[in-house]
């Protein structure tokens, strides 16, 4: 079994959000970080690590992630401000 992790990037407190799900969060926040690859979190400089779950396994991070898709922008900004309410880069803390 391998861990899983749902996580949100911005640029900005309130700015534009990007919702991901990996099994090495740590690396894939770098990677955004260092725009290696190409898509929505490098046109719009999201690389603000600024709220994550962790699951056990990556199959139940990939099925939340998919419910959070569908959630509106509102739920989203409550989740990182109850974990984050000075909307800080916890990439550092990792």
């Amino acid at each position: 079994m391998k861990a899983g992790y749902v996580y949100i990037l911005t640029n900005k407190p309130n700015g534009t959000l990007y919702l991901g799900v990996t099994s090495n969060l740590q690396k894939r926040v770098w990677e955004h970080k260092q725009k290696v690859v190409e898509g929505f979190s490098k046109k719009y400089d999201l690389d603000r690590l600024v709220w994550y779950e962790a699951y056990d396994d990556i199959t139940d991070a990939i099925v939340r992630e998919k419910q959070m898709k569908k959630w509106e922008r509102s739920w989203k900004l409550k989740r990182i401000r109850e974990m984050n309410p000075e909307w800080l880069d916890l990439h550092e803390a990792l």
